[in-house]
């Protein structure tokens, strides 16, 4: 996703496309089990922005993703904007779990 985005996030945010949700199970008997009954499990997605960073004594700390990373991170850590038409997650860097290489 080489788009460019007509936002910016501020301090140590962070933008992420959410990855595809695997989405609802069906079962034989024809009930179907939405994806929240299941073990709560981090988010997946991908970094389309970065801010500068935050501030720590003084000095500016860089964030440790960078565009591009494919990320977990918490289910309850965003807030959901929708921006052209596409959704993005806005979270805080200490909300993202891992980088998945």
């Amino acid at each position: 996703m080489a788009k460019k985005l007509s936002l910016v996030p501020l301090g140590d945010r962070v933008v992420v496309a959410p990855a595809d949700k695997e989405g609802e199970k069906k079962l034989a008997s024809g009930i179907i089990i939405p994806e929240t009954v299941d073990k709560e499990k981090p988010a997946k997605g991908e970094v389309i922005a970065v801010g500068p960073g935050k501030y720590e004594d003084g000095k500016r700390i860089p964030l440790q993703v960078k565009v591009g990373d494919t990320v977990l991170f918490s289910k309850y850590g965003y807030d959901e904007v929708k921006i052209e038409g596409q959704e993005y997650y806005i979270l805080s860097e200490s909300s993202i779990l891992g980088i998945v290489k």
